[in-house]
């Protein structure tokens, strides 16, 4: 299949890429500034030359949009808005005026959609759309309007002949440098890897292969569109999924942290705490309904994993720099 992606250079983007491209799919990513043969220029807000390469594949895939590893400032939240919208609708612009349209358009979405809450899951049919919690900061609302404005324009784009998705996604959680595993495991290493503000609030998660299955699975199920949870199907809260991190490391113990030492840690990281405090009980009822399968349903196991395949990816590298060329 031709899979076109757009924003497909960050870490899902590339996870997806390098799991695609070895299963013997064409792959184009479309991102601000291309460097490698199958990388095509776009801006994610108007249509040019990129659109020809919609036109006859099979699948887009759309993951475009500002990265939420930021401070939630009122300039970086508006960024969030438009990279996320402008990108959904320009890419539903292509595929209404291409020829050969795709067949699914896959659009990633956010698990954030969601309200906090600690009593009850969330799955697509009965879970709360977030917006309206009390006693949580305001801008957290505004986190929900980016999800469903997101959604919306997807929606609302004319494209009778290809199935739409929205990819209600939790964190995901590949070995890769520089992703949210690669964070939290890094706290977890200097000891800092304890429960944050009590450690009550859920942590909903994915494992990186999981995250590409489901993708496969959805590609596959022409009977499947609308919202899709994608996310391990045990949430956890903070305190046992914070645990489970150390003992998969080997780390006897992690530091609690209250919200103001939170509020800390994230203006230091230039990051910001809903990421860390908002509770995101979310299950993947249409996947689990549809008969797909988890390999890593579990968090402690998938935890496991995870470090094996840091460790064993370290260890090459240190061989790899050991070696001396043949005389």
């Amino acid at each position: 299949m031709k899979i076109v992606i757009p924003g497909g250079t960050g870490q899902v983007g590339a996870v997806l890429n390098r799991a695609l491209t070895a299963a013997g799919h064409e792959v184009v990513v479309l991102t601000r500034q291309p460097r490698g043969e199958r990388e095509v220029h776009w801006d994610g807000r108007t249509t040019g030359p990129w659109v020809k390469t919609l036109d006859g594949s099979d699948v887009v895939i759309n993951l475009a949009g500002r990265s939420v590893s930021c401070r939630y400032t009122a300039t970086n939240l508006r960024d969030m808005m438009d990279s996320r919208v402008h990108s959904a609708e320009v890419v539903g612009e292509a595929i209404a005026a291409a020829s050969r349209p795709p067949r699914v358009w896959l659009q990633m979405s956010t698990a954030t959609i969601y309200a906090h809450r600690f009593d009850a899951p969330h799955d697509e049919a009965t879970g709360v759309i977030g917006g309206g919690e009390p006693g949580v900061p305001g801008y957290w609302a505004y986190s929900v309007e980016i999800a469903k404005n997101w959604e919306q324009a997807q929606e609302r784009a004319e494209t009778p002949h290809t199935r739409k998705v929205a990819l209600r996604s939790a964190m995901v959680m590949s070995p890769d440098p520089g992703g949210v595993f690669d964070v939290l495991l890094r706290l977890a290493r200097l000891g800092l890897g304890g429960p944050v503000a009590g450690g009550a609030q859920y942590v909903s998660w994915i494992h990186s292969d999981d995250f590409v299955r489901a993708v496969e699975f959805l590609i596959d199920r022409d009977d499947i569109a609308g919202p899709v949870n994608l996310a391990a199907p045990e949430p956890l809260p903070h305190r046992a999924f914070m645990r489970a991190l150390r003992t998969a490391w080997g780390v006897p113990v992690g530091l609690p942290a209250t919200k103001w030492m939170a509020e800390l840690g994230a203006f230091a990281l230039r990051s910001d705490t809903e990421l860390l405090l908002k509770s995101r009980r979310v299950v993947p009822g249409r996947l689990r309904e549809a008969g797909f399968a988890f390999d890593h349903a579990d968090w402690p196991e998938a935890a496991d994993d995870l470090v094996r395949r840091v460790r064993g990816e370290r260890g090459s590298r240190r061989a790899g720099r050991g070696r001396r060329p043949a005389a």
